[in-house]
């Protein structure tokens, strides 16, 4: 384990899951939290005991933590990811279901789900939550009466607290959008159907007081001291950053990257260890606001309509806005957020210049700066070192980087461009070579057929490996396989 310094507790990161979350989702920064506590009095009232109740606050806390896994499947479905998911919960029309008479489920959707909810369950496990836990996130579509995604579950055989977290989901959304007495007629349709009636029968007589206490200037949720020795355990922030980074395949890694470079970089210009620290978790969470902007704007190649642009600026925002509400991160929220500024003024969202700008955020801008240029894109392939070596000189000539910032951080960049051998963890069945060669490119978002130009080999041997690699990570999806091998230093 980690030096504490480099870790945060295990209830940080749920927290810091729930705002990327609910920047996918397009929902307020508070939608999960709110959730949870309304999950939690829902449970209270329906009779749950004190492991019940902890684990739907947990699974509303992280119901939507496999959104970024899925957000270019969502883009390709619904164009607009974030904007697209904030419109089907804004529906008062049942939002997860199959056809009617029994049509097929569109295979899209099912993939959807499906990474969604291995996302999402294998966070839990990797957090060591309880098992209700992991399994009411692994069916987080599924309905009361079997008509939910992928439908193999219903009744009894879902776990209560998929239930309850989604008719304390229907409740904050729709009491926030509609009022409360809206929410109820709602929830009241979807009885038996999404949920059971029991559960909205419970929480009627309270659901006005409950709104009035969630709306109050002091938040009524618990806080870390209030939480249960299972979530006041230390964990490595880089779960966080690999979440980051699922939702655009060309960026796994990225986080882990830019946090390395920037400690490195630190360490280079003499820093203090504390203040290494600082950056490295800084640039683990840098890009947390990402989850706010939808993938055709990231996939577009530039310059950028203005719109678009107005997107863009606000990543750091929402970085600052969600992490800084994180008891263990808000030095490092603050210093993340000066990832895109620019020495002259020139960069977002402050437009800050000079010495306004503190020294550990101007290192992890050159090293998300740099990373970038290092980068490929949908449009374009990555710069070269050398290219990018130019870049950063130039913005250090025109005044956009400090030129000892620059030199540091080069110092540290340029002997690291061979990769490293992957370390496995101890446990994992051994992958070949070519194995681990298919997994870093599924990992970057290459198809079947890419990955077999890439690698010379033939589309059915891909599959071959793929299926494997699938077995010996445990996983069904190409995004958990990501996860999976991001966590264990596998790519």
């Amino acid at each position: 384990m980690p030096d504490d310094t480099t870790t945060i507790t295990v209830f940080d990161a749920v927290r810091a899951l729930a705002f990327i979350g609910d920047l996918s989702m397009g929902q307020p920064t508070d939608h999960s939290l709110r959730t949870a506590w309304l999950a939690g009095k829902i449970a209270e009232e329906a009779g749950c005991d004190a492991d019940q109740i902890e684990a739907v606050r947990h699974v509303a806390l992280l119901r939507w933590s496999g959104c970024t896994a899925n957000a270019q499947e969502f883009a390709d479905f619904l164009e607009d990811d974030v904007q697209g998911r904030r419109a089907l919960l804004a529906s008062p029309a049942p939002r997860v279901r199959q056809p009617p008479i029994g049509g097929p489920v569109p295979d899209a959707v099912l993939a959807m789900a499906d990474i969604h909810c291995e996302i999402a369950g294998d966070i839990a496990n990797t957090l060591g939550l309880s098992r209700e836990t992991e399994a009411a996130l692994r069916a987080v579509f599924e309905a009361y009466d079997g008509s939910g995604i992928p439908g193999v579950l219903q009744g009894n055989e879902v776990p209560l607290a998929t239930y309850v977290v989604a008719l304390a989901s229907d409740l904050e959304i729709f009491g926030r959008l509609y009022g409360i007495d809206e929410a109820l007629t709602i929830s009241r349709g979807r009885a038996d159907s999404l949920y059971p009636a029991l559960l909205v029968d419970a929480s009627a007589p309270h659901a006005a007081a409950w709104m009035k206490e969630l709306d109050a200037p002091v938040a009524p949720w618990a806080e870390p001291t209030e939480q249960p020795a299972s979530m006041l355990r230390r964990m490595g922030l880089e779960l966080v950053g690999d979440v980051i980074d699922l939702k655009l395949p060309w960026m796994t890694g990225y986080s882990r990257s830019v946090a390395r470079l920037a400690r490195d970089c630190a360490a280079q210009l003499g820093l203090d260890e504390a203040a290494c620290h600082r950056t490295y978790k800084a640039g683990l969470i840098h890009g947390i606001g990402r989850a706010a902007v939808p993938n055709a704007v990231w996939n577009a190649p530039e310059p950028l309509p203005a719109s678009s642009l107005e997107r863009v600026r606000l990543v750091p925002y929402w970085t600052s806005r969600a992490a800084g509400q994180i008891a263990g991160l808000v030095a490092e929220a603050e210093i993340a957020s000066f990832a895109f500024e620019r020495r002259d003024g020139s960069g977002y969202f402050r437009g800050r210049s000079g010495s306004t700008m503190p020294l550990e955020g101007q290192i992890v801008a050159a090293a998300q700066q740099w990373q970038s240029h290092r980068t490929r894109r949908p449009w374009r392939e990555e710069f070269t070192q050398t290219q990018a070596l130019d870049r950063m000189q130039e913005d250090a000539a025109a005044g956009r980087f400090d030129a000892e910032v620059v030199t540091a951080l080069l110092a540290c960049a340029m002997p690291g461009t061979s990769p490293k051998p992957a370390v496995q963890a101890q446990g994992d069945a051994s992958l070949s070579q070519r194995e681990l060669e298919v997994l870093r490119c599924i990992s970057q978002g290459h198809n079947t057929k890419e990955v077999a130009r890439v690698l010379g080999i033939s589309p059915s041997t891909v599959r071959t490996h793929v299926e494997r690699l699938f077995q010996k990570l445990g996983c069904t999806t190409r995004a958990a396989a990501t996860l999976k091998a991001a966590t264990r230093g596998l790519i």
